[in-house]
């Protein structure tokens, strides 16, 4: 049966990725992803095919890959992060079903919100969840119910895709759920750029996250009851006597 990896780079330039992920990009023929994502990749993957399509083509992409294997070339589908968070891995899988002859190899990478933790402190130290901002693939009702239950359960909360040009008053509309069961000093971080040239971090309180203006590349932390600013760092407490 041929082989298919499904390969997660992690946050941003190649450093970032894992042995495993590398080792699997070495020995692919050919490599499919967004042409971001392509950009990063060293001059040690120049031999290699590459292939792209633009965003909102992400099934034409996974289809690409699928027939590229199914010529007898040895093919990886490259996402950002870890592939099976917000990636492709779950699609390529369902568009897999029509490719019995071959075999999927999910490559796991660091996901932003291990990434932008690490920079901030250790905001995830206890129970968190990872809830994504954009209404493209989920209906908004969907994401608030999902932003309440959060915010109730006090989860520490990443927020993926916080904003964009159509969306960009989203960040706010989700702190205002946040403040109806948090107080508006609960310590948040925002990373900017994880991963990247540029990357940058800052902690704030929940009101203060209320009026910032974030972009795409940004990932927000909302931080637990258990959740402080720890000289400059954000950490969530799990519960150790001291």
């Amino acid at each position: 049966m041929r082989k298919l990896y499904v390969v997660g780079m992690g946050p941003g330039e190649e450093l970032y990725m894992t042995f495993e992920a590398k080792r699997a990009l070495i020995q692919s023929d050919t490599i499919v992803g967004y042409p971001v994502y392509l950009a990063q990749l060293s001059e040690e993957f120049t031999d290699k095919q590459l292939l792209s399509t633009p965003m909102k083509q992400e099934r034409e992409r996974c289809i690409m890959a699928f027939e590229e294997a199914m010529r007898g070339r040895k093919v990886s589908m490259l996402c950002s992060g870890d592939a099976g968070v917000y990636g492709m891995a779950s699609l390529m899988y369902e568009i897999g079903a029509g490719y019995p002859e071959i075999e999927l190899e999910i490559v796991a990478g660091v996901t932003a919100a291990n990434s932008g933790a690490a920079m901030l402190g250790a905001p995830l130290g206890n129970d968190y969840c990872v809830i994504s901002l954009s209404d493209l693939l989920t209906p908004m009702e969907i994401i608030v119910k999902r932003l309440r239950a959060a915010a109730e359960g006090d989860f520490s909360i990443v927020l993926y895709n916080p904003s964009s040009r159509k969306r960009a008053d989203y960040l706010a509309k989700a702190c205002d759920i946040f403040l109806e069961y948090m107080p508006p000093d609960r310590p948040c971080g925002i990373v900017e750029k994880i991963g990247r040239s540029g990357a940058r971090m800052r902690i704030l309180s929940l009101r203060q996250l209320r009026e910032t203006r974030v972009n795409m590349f940004t990932t927000v932390f909302i931080g637990a009851a258990s959740t402080i600013n720890l000289n400059g760092r954000l950490v969530t407490k799990r519960g150790y006597q001291l």
